[in-house]
């Protein structure tokens, strides 16, 4: 490699993507972010279309859109550093530019959102407020260089309107040096908790996903509830990013679900390939992630994967999460 080498954020988003090989280990010259065109050059012209400006199959998972149905995905905070803590701001937008204003309320919020890195290694789950003109922000601390998938999820309260997942790039600053996707598991240990794995994704048809939390040997039966559930789960597939709907099963308080060690999803996996499951579970007042690396169409081995920086690097909020 001649030095003096710079990638940019830009290729460091493709590198990530399309898995671009590095080689394991190197450290690479500081990533420098570039702003995009002005607002109005980066919104494709019409609902269903692509943000590279093809048009999206009728049923393709979502995220990989930045706008589809007649909303479109506005992030006025395309870059931000490494390291360092920032404002990120965002606004979904009718098709005729208006911001939207009413959100329907589901899993307790108007908007899910959700930013991960290119390599599926830092994830982060935020909790935006709504101004009065109908922009969203909130601070966001991503760790690494690289790029990132913002992803929000929504469904505006209008007649008919069905939920929508729209995804952007973004892109952070600094030294960037890639990694590889966390290997297989059907076990994620975090902050002294096991969550255990069963079931599996199975590529076109919808199955149950459980996942089993327990502490020091003992199964946890006092789960708190966390966005209507005891549990959020939110699955993406590695190098596109797509952005898989999960619902739980049950709620709280409804005379069935019990609050825990069980908390069972259903999902449906659009391919094969393979995905990275991020389960949000709230306990003795804290929220924690679980991470998952999971092949479509097969079981997960038992070896344990960490939860650690190393593997899921989740912020550093006293609840894990952003607000």
């Amino acid at each position: 490699m001649k030095t003096g080498l710079k990638i940019t954020a830009f290729a460091a988003a493709l590198a990530g993507a399309f898995g671009t090989a590095y080689g394991v280990g190197q450290t690479f010259d500081p990533v420098v972010a570039e702003r995009p065109p002005a607002h109005e050059e980066r919104h494709p012209s019409g609902a269903g279309e692509s943000e590279h400006g093809g048009t999206a199959a009728a049923q393709a998972p979502g995220g990989l859109q930045i706008s589809e149905g007649g909303y479109t995905l506005d992030l006025d905070t395309p870059a931000v550093t490494a390291g360092e803590r920032a404002e990120l701001r965002f606004t979904v937008r009718e098709a005729d530019g208006r911001a939207v204003d009413d959100y329907r309320r589901e899993h307790d919020k108007e908007l899910h959102l959700i930013v991960a890195s290119r390599d599926l290694v830092t994830y982060r789950h935020l909790h935006p407020e709504r101004a009065p003109d109908g922009t969203w922000s909130t601070p966001v601390d991503l760790p690494r260089a690289g790029g990132y998938r913002v992803f929000a999820d929504f469904t505006p309260d209008r007649p008919g309107a069905e939920n929508l997942t729209l995804g952007a790039d973004l892109a952070a600053s600094g030294p960037y040096s890639p990694r590889e996707l966390p290997r297989p598991s059907a076990t994620a240990r975090v902050d002294g908790y096991d969550v255990k794995l069963t079931g599996a994704l199975t590529p076109g048809r919808a199955g149950e996903l459980r996942l089993t939390v327990s502490r020091d040997g003992k199964p946890v039966t006092d789960l708190q509830p966390y966005l209507g559930a005891y549990g959020h789960l939110v699955a993406l597939r590695a190098g596109d990013l797509a952005y898989l709907h999960v619902h739980p099963e049950g709620e709280p308080g409804d005379g069935t679900t019990r609050p825990g060690p069980h908390v069972s999803f259903t999902a449906t996996a659009p391919s094969g390939g393979s995905y990275r499951l991020f389960l949000d579970f709230k306990h003795n007042g804290v929220v924690r992630t679980a991470a998952f690396t999971v092949e479509a169409g097969k079981a997960a081995p038992e070896k344990p994967a960490s939860t650690s920086p190393g593997h899921t690097e989740s912020p550093g909020h006293s609840d894990g999460h952003g607000h």
